[in-house]
This record gives C-alpha cells, structure tokens and sequence, in this order.
C-alpha cells in the first residue's frame, strides 16, 4: 500500500507573523501537543516527529518576508536544513 504524501499550503498573503506560521504547519502536518512553538521545536517536529513523506509548499513567500521580517528568514533556513536532512521533505516557494 502506497504511503500518503503529507502535503502542508502555506499562502504568503496569510501567513504575515510567526504566530501564524506556527498555527498554520501545525494544524496542517498534525503536529504532536508538545511542539514548543519555537524554531528548535520545529526542526525537532520536522525531523523525528513526522512521518513522511512530506511536501511544504509556500505561495506568494515574499509577502510573508515583507511582513514577517527577519523572522522568515530563520523559519526558512530552519525548513531548508529540514530539506536536507530528509530525503522525504520537500520544500517549495512558488511565487
């Protein structure tokens, strides 16, 4: 039997603070009670938590840059890194 792929949607013009983010791939991936809701957390819950595979696709990503700042840059390298380390992960940013 075939495994389901897990596939997150984040909109750019949704997802505007961390906060959000947060909720939205939690709710999404069917995160476990205990995720921490910080970017250690994230990496933990991404790498050892979830089963895959996985697909995290992120339309319009400079709309939450914008509005996110700083903060984007570091869920994205955290959700690279995941990339990486998981030959089940994918992330895409559409424009």
């Amino acid at each position: 039997m075939p495994v389901r792929k897990k596939r997150c949607l984040l909109s750019g013009k949704k997802v505007r603070s961390l906060d959000v983010f947060y909720d939205e791939i939690a709710r999404q991936l069917a995160f476990p009670e205990h995720f921490g809701r910080n970017l250690d957390a994230l990496w933990d819950v991404l790498t050892a938590d979830i089963e895959g595979p996985i697909e995290l696709v992120w339309k319009n990503p400079d709309s939450s840059r914008i509005e996110m700042g700083p903060d984007f840059d570091r869920v994205l390298a955290v959700l690279k890194d995941a990339e990486k380390a998981r030959k089940d992960f994918r992330l895409r940013l559409e424009k």
